[in-house]
Formats: C-alpha cells, sequence, structure tokens
C-alpha cells in the first residue's frame, strides 16, 4: 500500500513538472519565492531553470543574463525593456536572468528592482555552480556578462556581449 501511494505521489509530481499552459509553454517550478514589499521574485537552480532552453513552441524568448554589479548588463537594462513593451502584444517574451548573489537579495536586488521597476521578467539564478552550467547554456559562453540568448524552438543565437536598442531590435525582428 505504501509503495502504490509513493509511485501514485511521485507520479503526480512528475505530471505537475510536466505542466504546460495554453500556448505550449513549459512551466518552470522555482526552488523558491521570495516576495518583498510589491515585488516577487521566482528564484531557481540551474535544473530547475533548464528547461527554459529548449522550450518548442512558437514564443521568441530573449534571455538575458545580468548582475546589479556589472555596469554594461545595468547600462542595457532599458534596452531590453523597450523590447518588453514594443512587442508586448506578439509572442515575444524577454526574461531578465539575474546573477546576483542570494544573500544579497534584500540589501541589493530589491531595491534595484524597486528602483528600476522593470516590466520584463525578472528571475534570480542561484546555482554556484558556473561551471557545470555556463557551457550548456551555450558552447561559446566564456562565463562573462551581460550575455543574451535569442531562441524560438531549434533556432538559438547566442551573444556575449552588451546591446544598444537598435540592434538588439533587428536581432529580435530576424525571428518574427
Amino acid at each position: 500500500m505504501k509503495g502504490t501511494i509513493f509511485i501514485a505521489l511521485v507520479f503526480a509530481i512528475f505530471q505537475l513538472s510536466c505542466k504546460t499552459n495554453s500556448q505550449s509553454e513549459i512551466l518552470l517550478i522555482p526552488i523558491e519565492q521570495v516576495k518583498k514589499e510589491n515585488i516577487s521574485l521566482d528564484i531557481y537552480d540551474f535544473e530547475s531553470f533548464k528547461p527554459l532552453l529548449s522550450m518548442q513552441n512558437d514564443t521568441l524568448y530573449v534571455i538575458n543574463f545580468w548582475a546589479t554589479w556589472c555596469t554594461p548588463c545595468v547600462k542595457e537594462l532599458p534596452h531590453f525593456e523597450k523590447i518588453t513593451q514594443k512587442y508586448k502584444n506578439k509572442k515575444v517574451k524577454v526574461i531578465l536572468v539575474s546573477l546576483d548573489f542570494k544573500n544579497q537579495l534584500n540589501e541589493v536586488l530589491f531595491p534595484f528592482l524597486q528602483k528600476k521597476q522593470l516590466q520584463s521578467k525578472v528571475i534570480l539564478l542561484s546555482d554556484s555552480n558556473a561551471d557545470y552550467w555556463i557551457n550548456q547554456v551555450s558552447k561559446d559562453w566564456t562565463g562573462a556578462i551581460p550575455a543574451t540568448i535569442i531562441r524560438r524552438n531549434k533556432e538559438f543565437s547566442f551573444y556575449e556581449k552588451s546591446f544598444e536598442f537598435n540592434e538588439l531590435d533587428s536581432l529580435v525582428s530576424k525571428f518574427k
């Protein structure tokens, strides 16, 4: 009896983790969600974040890896915000993946997010084993930030650089 319940529970968890929404988008399950004032932030380790890198649907994903301590990253954030606004009625999703330190959420990341009032989806990738996951994001990534992925289905482009709006918009438009 206990074995049957255990198997049923494992199956239910598996089904939940593979659930999709109406756009055939895998619902990522964060390892933790934290809230402060009016900001909610999902926290992922690499294994819980990894499905985003291989989603197969008609949504264009613009995934930017950044941190508050990275001056070029902060400088380009408004360009990603413009992309979010410009394509808000299209199947384009900008995801800003913060690589800030989890132990500095309250002192650094939350105040930054409060001040900037970002409209793009912001998540925290809290996985200290970067040597393991950087090459899984892209074989071309040295680990420097900012870094950006633009992808839809199997179309995939990786950029280890900062962007100006016109260049970023041009790349997004090529995928449309």
